[in-house]
Parts: structure tokens; C-alpha cells; sequence
């Protein structure tokens, strides 16, 4: 059983085995790895030296947005995460809308996620497409495998990869800053101010992952404590590095930052000397499984939580409770990735609109939680006031996220329909 059901029931709730530091490594990998391998250059892209006022920007919203989905998963340590804060405020409806929403934005993010490490594969051994989508591949399959084994493996891994990705980043920026100048400001804002929103839709994927870590609230040791710390520890690791890495990036690289595939790759190459491209390689390989590791884990318990409460089918439900691993759905998690993977592999579009897909999804993920927040946490207190500022943020990139609400509008309209036909044919929804 869940903790929340624990309580309800009057039964001790089970222990679980992650550690604030492994916690705070799921967070680091969650929201810094493959963010940090090739949005830098996709954002200077958009909007040029001006996209590092939408990195500021999305740096200060993970602070509300971190406090909000810690004191959330605080509170209400259960499996569904967001979906199980929605369903307290407003009800089985909004649960399963928000549950589906986190749960197929997953298998859309992976290959995205992949074909980024396979980026700087390819610039290092070469092969071209082919060596992207291979990379992708693969790293599905590894990191499946060792969500396989469960939270405890899984946590230890995390938190081995962030210590390397923290070093790693570190490195790139100091041995790259001796190449900076100030003139790569200028023009500060060549495509425009309104770029700036542009660029930040994009970061929005560099920034998902603060109500990640929720869906495995449950298996901290002390959820109440442990989980805000993690996210304490995870929000100034990655508000550091993130504005490090960007700063670094437009100010070595200059015009050039929005045009090369692999950003980090090229501040290790100056900094450290020309044959560091696959250093580069494996270091984004390491990161891109990091991020899918955590969202396959939080995904994974996710879909078993949702089949629990009737808003997937019940043969997703194995693995539900602390200490389970569920498997069923990790594999329709991995499946879909495959599928996701094939199509556009075979479409030939590249990541982007898998990018914007996902972050379309996650803002919607967002917007429901934070409302939710606002309505289960004590007015008044720290994470309330927390919560109506990210709500609001959140509105605004709701906004820039444009025509790609489409996705998660599409996604609702599956899960209210799957309700509708479980209540016709007399299935309970919890």
C-alpha cells in the first residue's frame, strides 16, 4: 500500500531506502542532464545573448516550483505523485488528466533525450543519423534494464552519475573562461525582445523534472524531511550550473554557440585542447542516462500508481506499492519509447518537436499541480505564497508554449475518455 493509504488506514507506513543525497541526485540528473548537452545552443539559437535572461528567468521559477512539488510530495508521499495531489484537490477527473499527461510525455522526451547524447557520439566516431538514433536506442535499453532492479540500484547510480556530471561542468566552464569576451554580447538581442519567450518555451524542457522526483516520495526514508532537502540541494547545483553553462557558452563561443550540436563538447575543446570530443561523448552518454533513469523510475511508478486508482488498467498496478518495482509499466514506458523513436526516426524531423511535445505536457503538469498546491498546503505558509507564484509563471508559459498545448489537449481527451468508458462498463475509479 502507499503511504497516503498507510495513514488513512491507520497502519505503520512501510520505509523506504533513498537517501537526501540520492534524492538529490534523481533531482540533479532529472532536470540538469541533457538540458545542459544541447539546449544552450538551441536557445542562443532563438533568441541569442538574450537567451540568458530566459535562463535567469526559469532559474528563479525552479525555486517556487521546487518548494511547491517537495512540500507537495512532503505531505502526500504516494506513488502518483502529481496526479495524487490533483486528485485530493479536484478530484479522479483532473488526477487522471495530469497522471496521463507526465506519464505519455515520458516515452516522447526518451528518444529526444537520446538522439541529444547521440549528437556527441556522432561528432566524435562519426556514422551520422545513423549513429544518433543508435545511440538512442540504446541507452532506452540500459536504462530499462537497470530501472529493472529497483529504486535502491537505481538511487546508487544517480547519485555516482551526478557527482561525474557536477565535476564535468565544472571543468568545461574554468577551462573555458580564459576564451571568454564581452563583445560576443553584442548584438544582445539580434531576432528581437519577444525572442526571449521563444527561447524560454525551449527551456522549459531543461527545467521539467521538479515534480519528477515526487512520484518516488514514498521511498525516501523520512519523506517529510528528506524529500525538501533534496530539493534544496538540487535547485542551487542546478541554478549554478545551468547559468555557468550558458553564460559560458555565448560568451566563448559567440555568434558560433547557436549553430554547433554539441556546446559542451566545443567549451572542453578550447579549454582542454582539441581530442576531447569523446570525453564529450561518453560525459553526455553518462548525463542522458542520468535524466532518462530518473523519469523511467518516476514514470514507472507513476503508470502503477494510475492503474491502482483505475486511471490506466488494473494490469498496470503491479509494483504500486514501497519497495515494489513495477515493471509492467516501466515496459510499456520503454515500448513507447521505441515507437516514438521509430517515427521519428522515420519522419526525419530531429528533436525539436519531440522537445516541444514533452514541455507542452509538462507545463501542463504544472499548471494543474500548482493549482492544486494552492489548495492542499496551508495558506499562509512558505510553500503556499511558493505556489501562487509558480501558478503564475506557469500561465505565462502556458502562453508561450502555443499550438504544442495541442499534444496534451489530445492526452486529456484519452484520459477522460478512458474514464468514460471504465465508468460505462462499471469499473470503479478511485
Amino acid at each position: 500500500m502507499s503511504r497516503v493509504q498507510a495513514t488513512r488506514e491507520g497502519a505503520a507506513p512501510p520505509a523506504g531506502t533513498l537517501t537526501v543525497w540520492q534524492g538529490a541526485a534523481l533531482y540533479v540528473g532529472a532536470v540538469l542532464g541533457t538540458g545542459v548537452i544541447a539546449l544552450p545552443a538551441l536557445a542562443a539559437r532563438a533568441a541569442g545573448p538574450a537567451s540568458l535572461l530566459a535562463w535567469l528567468a526559469l532559474v528563479l521559477l525552479s525555486v517556487p516550483l521546487a518548494t511547491t512539488f517537495a512540500a507537495l510530495g512532503a505531505r502526500y508521499p504516494d506513488g502518483g505523485g502529481v496526479s495524487t495531489y490533483v486528485r485530493h484537490a479536484f478530484g479522479a477527473r483532473a488526477a487522471a488528466v495530469v497522471g496521463w499527461c507526465f506519464y505519455f510525455a515520458v516515452p516522447a522526451g526518451a528518444p529526444a533525450a537520446g538522439m541529444f547524447a547521440g549528437a556527441y557520439v556522432e561528432a566524435s566516431v562519426g556514422g551520422g543519423r545513423r549513429t544518433v538514433v543508435a545511440t538512442a536506442a540504446v541507452l532506452v535499453i540500459l536504462v530499462a534494464v537497470a530501472n529493472g532492479f529497483g529504486v535502491s540500484f537505481t538511487g546508487r547510480m544517480q547519485l555516482a552519475l551526478a557527482v561525474g556530471l557536477v565535476v564535468l561542468l565544472l571543468a568545461a566552464v574554468v577551462s573555458a573562461l580564459p576564451h571568454a569576451h564581452v563583445r560576443n554580447l553584442r548584438p544582445f538581442a539580434p531576432h528581437g525582445w519577444p525572442a526571449i519567450g521563444s527561447a524560454a518555451a525551449l527551456l522549459v524542457w531543461s527545467f521539467a523534472g521538479w515534480e519528477a522526483i515526487t512520484h518516488l516520495a514514498a521511498d525516501f526514508r523520512r519523506p517529510a524531511r528528506d524529500l525538501p532537502r533534496a530539493a534544496g540541494l538540487a535547485v542551487a547545483v542546478v541554478g549554478v550550473l545551468y547559468l555557468a553553462v550558458a553564460a559560458t557558452s555565448v560568451l566563448v563561443l559567440g555568434p558560433a554557440a547557436g549553430t554547433v550540436g554539441a556546446p559542451l563538447a566545443e567549451l572542453l575543446a578550447l579549454g582542454l585542447g582539441g581530442g576531447v570530443h569523446a570525453l564529450a561523448a561518453a560525459a553526455a552518454v553518462l548525463l542522458t542516462l542520468g535524466t532518462m533513469n530518473a523519469y523511467f523510475a518516476g514514470a514507472a511508478k507513476l503508470g502503477a500508481a494510475l492503474g491502482r486508482d483505475g486511471a490506466l488498467p488494473l494490469w498496470f498496478s503491479q509494483g504500486s506499492s514501497v519497495g515494489e518495482v513495477p515493471r509492467r509499466s516501466l515496459a510499456v514506458v520503454s515500448g513507447l519509447s521505441y515507437l516514438a523513436l521509430a517515427a521519428t526516426t522515420a519522419a526525419a524531423v530531429g528533436p525539436r518537436p519531440l522537445v516541444l511535445l514533452t514541455t507542452g505536457s509538462f507545463v501542463t503538469v504544472y499548471a494543474l499541480g500548482t493549482a492544486a498546491a494552492l489548495r492542499l498546503l496551508p495558506r499562509g505558509a512558505l510553500p503556499h505564497r511558493s505556489a501562487l507564484v509558480a501558478l503564475v509563471a506557469v500561465a505565462v508559459l502556458l502562453v508561450m508554449t502555443g499550438w504544442y498545448l495541442l499534444w496534451p489537449l489530445m492526452v486529456t481527451a484519452g484520459a477522460l475518455g478512458y474514464l468514460r468508458w471504465r465508468r460505462a462498463a462499471g469499473s470503479p475509479v478511485s
